[in-house]
């Protein structure tokens, strides 16, 4: 014969271990989720969208500083994206230091082709290096040489320095090859954070302020 008494305590004991239960698994689900928005975590500029943190192939993880975008007769060319090992809004800092560190470009127009980059690109050297370009022309026509492909809307560019192994280009994740030398990060990192930047716009929304 079931003693009652045991009944009742079954009875009040389990709606207490079913709550408790209840609220370990949402506690769970709840951290869970908070760490899968973090390591997904993405930012909106225009027509483009920048994951918050990124890494390279040899590099360390870089986390993004800020986001701008490059536009001319109020179109949007390209929208561009600055991540750091730690934030900074010191653009000459930035430029001159000696670590990890990305320019991330996302094409958002047709009006940006691979003739007009080329050309860009040559005259931020110029700007950057006041017309002395010399020290740095031969490196420089191998990095031209990185964009001998067509480019489309869409198309996605990391400029990445990597300490230790110079400055590399990918293009929609595929590394296009690698520049070594300081003198020549400190020229392509000014072309967007020098004191004649690309953008000036860009280089604000870069530098987060």
């Amino acid at each position: 014969m079931k003693n009652p008494q045991s009944s009742i305590l079954v009875q009040r004991i389990a709606p207490k271990n079913d709550v408790t239960m209840k609220k370990k698994t949402l506690l769970f689900l709840t951290l869970l989720f908070a760490v899968m928005s973090i390591a997904t975590a993405q930012i909106k500029e225009g027509d483009a969208i920048f994951e918050y943190k990124t890494s390279f192939e040899g590099g360390e993880e870089l986390t993004l500083n800020g986001t701008g975008t490059r536009e001319m007769l109020f179109v949007d060319l390209y929208a561009g994206g600055l991540y750091l090992k730690k934030r900074s809004n010191d653009a000459m800092g930035i430029a001159s230091a000696k670590e990890d560190m990305a320019i991330r470009l996302k094409i958002v127009s047709k009006f940006v082709t691979q003739q007009k980059m080329i050309d860009a690109i040559y005259n931020g050297f110029d700007s950057a290096t006041y017309g002395n370009t010399d020290p740095l022309r031969a490196r420089l026509e191998v990095f031209i040489s990185f964009f001998s492909e067509p480019i489309i809307k869409g198309d996605v560019f990391d400029l990445v320095y990597v300490e230790g192994v110079g400055s590399q280009c990918y293009k929609n994740g595929a590394l296009l090859g690698t520049i070594e030398g300081q003198d020549f990060k400190f020229a392509l990192f000014k072309i967007w954070l020098g004191e004649k930047p690309a953008s000036k716009s860009l280089k604000k929304g870069m530098l987060g302020i």
